[in-house]
């Protein structure tokens, strides 16, 4: 929760949008809050632009557009990317940002160039600014393989990895946000001539009397040394839910009017600002007994945010319950993002099949391909219980295969235009808890209707191709099919037959098999589809595909308490590759049906290639550290990644450190509608490498992929043709892609909250670790054993002195630790990139904070 990284549809929450909002104190009271003034209270924002100056300077390009990001560790730090894939637009302090959110998208002024940021060319900066940049995950593209529950995006193809990061180290807090709003004005008040009127924010500090050129000005200063300022003027959306978690106290003034009718609410997220609260939404014994408060967790709703305010306006919507205990910090997670966790309405109810057991009709079975005599089964992992897709694999007499992918066909029960689909719109994505999922859809189709339960007929769409043994397609069919799965497979079963295939599987080792088929015919399937696997997979990578696998956590639970009793890494096996290439293929072939056959309402996925400005950063980073990679492709990446490393047992972590830092330029995959694109080269998908591809394999979690159904069943003459306009399929992409983010955003905090938890019940936890950053007073691990990333602090360590240099163009420190005994010498300690150290993880300070102190170096190392 404490990086809440909101990009999500306000809608979901009921956010109020555009208009004006009731504030809680009126401006009368509000002079408490601030030195008094003559008259009208002076302003400490500016007033938005209006619509029409917007959009005209929008056309004229004076104005820029672009999502938000607020660094989580310097909240007064934020940027926007540069339309020109440059080095991002910098947004210096609360006052310049303008009361905008993170993720919101704004619109905003470029500042004089005298103003612009001047970075240090020597990279010795405490932060650099790679780390503003990566430190957030619209940086990144992520599916990241999910928990157990959520076989899903393992499966998926865009697996460049979202680097995690955390803000224990957002050093000050909110309690010095006056100052800093004070030295935004300030900063606002710079006698610059005309130019610095406009300005609401300067990266140079200038005054009356330093008005001549100094070696810093950056109007001395080449490009490359600059990055370019700017301040919101308008926010074109508000994509941030506008929802927070976080603690209420009483107001600091108790002789103040407002003290008598306001609370203070203050976000565990420090970028959302603090916010004042009616004391009538507050427990009816807050005033008399506030410290019964003090670690209860709330959740407030900000509605208004005057400009002649610090604070923003808001109403406190629900207690929680205590801060770190599991259930409430989950459902605050949820809310931040707008995630629809409530109960689904009657009328969404009346949509689903209501006389159960719900049979297929004759007339249906009429309209498809009859396979249910055919030897299909499904491999997911054990705790699955929403079957989307199920395998099969014949052999054909002339020595080629029969393979098939089956999918769940949602779209049969989710019809457009009804309550069901309207809701299931609007959620878009199912959402993965580590103990338990937010379903798209009611779990009567979820889990039963449409999941390829064994033994059950059920109605899919089907991709059924004629291979030959190497994987070559030498005919390919779509079709609306009627399948009955003969069993439910693990991928620990699969992987079980990979590894020992001339083993007689029996079945005891099995969950029931269907009379109709053997053991051994459902082994040998499993078999040749890891053989073909195995040989597409190589081809991928050998026509230039990109797959950066990184460390996920994953956890037991207490069956009890729910609690984490242990965690591991999850390992992704043959089983899980054999399953993600034919969903791979399955995809792409459907991508290219439906653009066929609609070539302007086609629903597709992008990847766009990664950020300029980042990866030269990258680049300039690996020449620094002495590492010979190849940026010029996804593949020729791809291959650096596998062959720099060497065969030692450290191998595996040197390359899990490069993996990490490889996924801090990579964008987003994007989910697009073909007829708002010109140009066919923007289709590409830059870590697979392919022209074409979409989601088309898991409907019954991703509404993109009941969208992919509905057009792929029209291009089939299966249903009336598609008659939705490309700006509506393409306002429903940017809500996919919206809600994706929000989902894998609330799927990664679950995970850091359970692992908070589970330091703090069972640590302090000791594991190896691998250094990834190197800072002039700090550097960032990999902790190998759980695979999260840690910052340590020298003057959290018993140092008796450290120091920063470059070994040629490698950052380097050197740590003196303090002699174990009086008479004893220190132990010196060399910290650069690659390092291996020793850490010990420890709970410490708030209810999930926790932090990484280095072992002490034995002096015989």
């Amino acid at each position: 929760m404490n990086n809440s990284d909101s990009r999500i549809n306000p809608r979901q929450l009921g956010t109020p949008r555009g208009g004006s909002f009731a504030t809680v104190p009126t401006s009368g009271d509000r002079k408490n809050l601030n030195k008094p003034t003559r008259g009208r209270k002076k302003s400490i924002f500016e007033a938005y632009a209006s619509k029409e100056d917007v959009s005209a300077g929008l056309k004229r390009g004076e104005l820029i557009q672009g999502p938000l990001r607020i660094n989580p560790k310097k909240y007064h730090e934020a940027f926007i990317p540069s339309p020109d894939g440059s080095r991002d637009i910098f947004i210096d302090g609360v006052v310049a940002r303008n009361r905008a959110l993170n993720g919101d998208i704004v619109v905003v002024k470029l500042l004089p160039r005298e103003q612009w940021k001047v970075i240090k060319p020597d990279g010795s900066d405490k932060e650099t600014e790679v780390t503003h940049e990566s430190d957030v995950p619209e940086d990144m593209l992520g599916t990241c393989i999910p928990q157990e529950t959520a076989k899903g995006d393992a499966q998926s193809p865009d697996v460049i990895i979202e680097a995690q990061f955390d803000d224990n180290d957002a050093e000050h807090g909110q309690d010095h946000l006056q100052d800093m709003l004070t030295d935004d004005i300030k900063k606002l008040s710079l006698d610059t001539g005309e130019k610095g009127k406009a300005a609401g924010v300067s990266g140079v500090q200038r005054t009356k009397q330093d008005d001549g050129p100094k070696a810093n000005d950056p109007r001395l200063l080449p490009d490359e040394f600059l990055q370019r300022t700017a301040k919101v003027v308008y926010i074109l959306e508000k994509k941030h839910s506008r929802a927070a978690t976080g603690f209420i106290k009483l107001l600091a003034d108790r002789n103040s009017e407002l003290f008598k009718r306001c609370a203070m609410f203050s976000p565990v997220d420090h970028r959302v600002p603090r916010v004042y609260v009616p004391l009538a939404d507050c427990p009816a014994d807050f005033v008399s007994k506030p410290e019964a408060y003090s670690q209860m967790l709330f959740i407030c709703r900000i509605v208004d945010w005057k400009e002649d305010s610090n604070f923003a306006s808001g109403q406190l919507c629900k207690s929680l319950g205590q801060a770190g205990e599991i259930e409430p910090e989950s459902e605050g997670i949820l809310t931040e993002y707008g995630v629809d966790f409530s109960d689904f309405s009657p009328e969404v109810l009346e949509c689903l099949p209501q006389n159960l057991p719900w049979v297929i009709s004759p007339e249906e079975l009429a309209k498809r391909r009859d396979l249910r005599k055919e030897c299909i089964f499904t491999i997911d992992p054990s705790t699955a219980r929403d079957l989307d897709d199920a395998l099969s694999c014949k052999q054909l007499p002339d020595g080629n295969l029969e393979v098939g992918v089956h999918i769940a066909d949602v779209s049969y029960f989710v019809l457009e235009e009804t309550a069901l689909d309207k809701v299931a719109s609007e959620r878009a994505t199912s959402v993965y808890l580590v103990q338990k999922v937010i379903p798209m859809l009611p779990r009567l189709l979820c889990e039963e209707l449409c999941s390829l339960n064994p033994m059950q007929d059920r109605l899919t769409f089907s991709v059924i191709w004629k291979l030959t043994p190497e994987g070559k397609i030498l005919d390919e069919w779509f079709g609306r099919t009627v399948i009955c799965s003969c069993v439910k497979l693990s991928y620990d079963h699969a992987q079980s037959m990979i590894d020992s295939p001339g083993k007689v599987v029996s079945p005891e080792e099995l969950p029931p098999v269907s009379a109709q088929h053997s053991i051994a015919e459902i082994q040998e399937a499993v078999l040749n589809l890891h053989r073909v696997a195995q040989r597409l997979r190589k081809q991928r990578f050998t026509e230039g595909a990109l797959h950066l696998d990184q460390m996920k956590l994953s956890f037991a639970l207490d069956h009890e308490s729910g609690m984490p009793q242990g965690c591991y890494i999850y390992q992704y096996r043959d089983s899980n590759r054999l399953v993600e290439e034919f969903m791979l293929l399955a995809n792409m072939a459907v991508a290219h049906q439906i653009y066929r056959s609609f070539p302007e309402q086609a629903f597709l996925r992008r990847h766009p290639p990664p950020q300029t400005k980042l990866l030269k950063d990258l680049m300039d980073f690996c020449n620094q550290v002495g590492l010979e990679i190849d940026f010029s492709s996804a593949g020729t990446l791809h291959k650096s990644l596998s062959e720099t490393f060497g065969a030692d047992k450290y191998s595996r972590a040197r390359k899990e450190v490069l993996t990490y830092m490889f996924s801090r330029p990579m964008q987003m995959a994007l989910y697009f509608c073909t007829g708002v694109l010109d140009d066919e080269r923007l289709f590409h998908h830059y870590a697979l490498n392919v022209p074409f591809y979409t989601h088309f394999t898991s409907p019954i979690r991703r509404y993109a992929d009941i969208v992919v159904h509905r057009l792929l069943s029209a291009s089939l003459g299966a249903r009336s043709p598609i008659t939705m306009e490309k700006e509506a399929i393409q306002k429903q992409a940017d809500h996919c892609n919206d809600r994706k983010m929000a989902s894998k955003r609330v799927q990664e905090l679950s995970a850091d909250l359970f692992f908070s938890v589970f330091v703090r019940e069972c640590g302090p936890l000791e594991s190896e670790a691998m250094v990834m950053g190197v800072l002039s007073k700090a550097f960032d691990v990999l902790v190998l054993k759980f695979g999260v990333q840690k910052r340590i602090y020298c003057n959290a360590l018993p140092l008796v002195d450290f120091r920063y240099q470059k070994a040629g163009k490698k950052p380097e420190l050197t740590l003196l630790w303090e002699p174990e005994e009086l008479e004893g010498e220190s132990v010196p300690q060399v910290i650069t990139i690659f390092t291996l150290v020793e850490v010990v993880l420890t709970a410490d300070g708030g209810p999930l904070k926790y932090s990484a102190l280095l072992k002490r170096p034995s002096l015989d190392k």
